[in-house]
């Protein structure tokens, strides 16, 4: 009987202000994709729901606080790459508590507010095809990155 094929899990929180501005964090000593900026993401953990997840990364990340009830489902990504192939999950966070600062400075050396339609150029790839689907009411699409 061969091994089932399994794929990394990982969640994305968009949060996004009253301005339309969206959080962004710049990536840095973390092996992939440093220098660019990302939203609040992580790996889902062992016998974690997906919005637990999310919940959970953004406050660890941001210091922002929400519940599951204020997530809402954007987009499944399956990203393909040489290194590993990830499910990727997002929500746009509808409200949230607290102000957004760095939590972990050891991946982290910016953060700040991005007006949604015009991200910054070093953005994680796949991450700008996400904000562009928001225009599209895209809820499912498939990448192969190139590394």
């Amino acid at each position: 009987m061969s091994a089932h094929y399994r794929s990394l899990v990982a969640v994305y929180a968009m949060v996004v202000n009253e301005k339309n501005e969206m959080l962004l964090l710049r990536r840095a000593n973390t092996g992939y994709r440093d220098g660019f900026y990302d939203m609040p993401a992580g790996h889902l953990e062992e016998k974690e729901t997906l919005r637990q997840a999310t919940v959970r990364e953004l406050k660890e990340e941001t210091g922002l606080v929400a519940t599951e009830d204020d997530l809402e489902f954007l987009e499944i990504l399956h990203r393909f790459s040489t290194a590993r192939d990830y499910i990727d999950v997002f929500f746009r966070v509808k409200k949230w508590t607290g102000e957004a600062a760095i939590q972990e400075p050891e991946k982290c050396d910016h953060l700040g507010w991005f007006p949604i339609d015009a991200p910054p150029e070093m953005i994680v790839p796949h991450q700008r095809s996400v904000i562009q689907d928001r225009l599209n009411n895209t809820t499912y699409r498939e990448v192969r990155e190139k590394n």
